[in-house]
């Protein structure tokens, strides 16, 4: 009886460990932003264009950008404006490059319609130097944000965030030249507060390829070896300049999240950096997922995983036969009816003006 009452406070002692580490975690990156926000020139700062945006609080600061959440004072709305600084001490090259991969991203995600992606509302020229694309407000944390919190998902709340983000994901491949987002991954999916828990919203567009036609889902040549997440790309994205990918890249994704949310760590390379991965081939090793004993998880969440983690694209489910497995199927929503593409000025027209 003894050994049991040990057994139980170890277990109470090291639960109370993990919480007060992801608390403390929480308070290291809070400190972080808070510093980034007070070191940023931008800081109490509003966008040209009669400065119609007001630069609010920083909400996260990666290499060459900011996102701000700022209002909107024609629109009378909360909005999020990604700044964009490209380096003065890049070639001119690098710098029409980054250019170009920028204009790509706005092209793309300025079309899209639908209640799971992040809208974008403009692009605008700051200086010569940076622009800002304003997008709309999710007042909630991002998915990596809540597992760092808690860990992990139910099977329940995880087939309410899969079943949103394949539902966009399907609407995407739809689509007369068929998208793929290829950097989906938890710090890209926004989860909205309020009263609908685990309404998500996927962003940042700035790695997506565009296709030509939906006949082109195996012809579209990868573009973007080295870049992205690692841990959420499939085999073929580490292979030869030349392979071939297709909207299926998206789908491996799905199944890296999936599996993260139920079991708290991620299939494979959870304990390795981006690094690490590259140099030991990881993921081209990944040939067979593998499930842990707790928690317990329904054969059909582990048959959805599976179906998305198969290590040849051709054995992999594709999006619309995600749509329609049983763990999700009950969750998926009707595709929303995409609008005429905008006839504004493109982000080119902006840069050169």
């Amino acid at each position: 009886m003894k050994f049991y009452v040990l057994e139980r406070e170890d277990a109470e002692i090291a639960a109370e460990r993990e919480k007060l580490e992801r608390e403390r975690q929480l308070h290291i990156r809070e400190i972080k932003r808070v510093q980034h926000e007070d070191d940023s020139i931008f800081n109490k700062h509003t966008i040209q264009k009669n400065d119609r945006y007001v630069l609010l609080t920083l909400l996260g600061k990666g290499g060459f950008s900011e996102v701000w959440r700022a209002y909107d004072l024609d629109s009378y709305r909360t909005v999020a404006c990604k700044i964009h600084r490209v380096n003065k001490q890049w070639g001119d090259h690098k710098k029409a490059s980054y250019v170009k991969h920028a204009i790509r991203e706005k092209d793309i995600h300025k079309t899209l319609e639908h209640p799971n992606i992040v809208k974008m509302y403009e692009l605008l020229t700051i200086d010569q130097d940076t622009f800002c694309t304003v997008l709309e407000y999710c007042d909630g944390n991002d998915l990596d944000h809540y597992l760092k919190q808690h860990g992990c998902l139910t099977e329940k709340e995880t087939r309410l965030v899969i079943g949103q983000v394949v539902d966009a994901l399907r609407y995407l491949g739809e689509r007369q030249s068929p998208v793929i987002h290829y950097d989906l991954k938890p710090a890209n999916i926004l989860l909205q507060s309020g009263c609908r828990k685990f309404e998500v919203k996927i962003t940042d567009f700035g790695l997506s390829k565009q296709m030509e036609t939906s006949d082109d889902c195996d012809s579209i040549e990868l573009t973007s070896q080295g870049a992205g997440t690692y841990w959420y790309l499939p085999p073929e994205t580490f292979k030869d300049i030349s392979v071939k990918i297709s909207t299926k890249v998206d789908v491996w994704s799905v199944g890296v999240i999936c599996y993260q949310c139920i079991y708290g760590k991620r299939p494979f390379g959870h304990d390795q950096t981006q690094q690490r991965i590259l140099n030991e081939g990881t993921i081209l090793k990944a040939t067979v997922v593998n499930f842990p004993p707790k928690p317990t998880v329904s054969q059909i969440a582990q048959d959805f995983i599976r179906k998305c983690l198969q290590y040849e694209p051709s054995n992999r489910a594709d999006v619309l036969e995600l749509s329609r497995h049983d763990f999700i199927k009950s969750v998926s929503r009707r595709i929303v009816q995409q609008p005429a593409s905008p006839s504004s000025r493109t982000m080119r027209d902006d840069l050169d003006h």
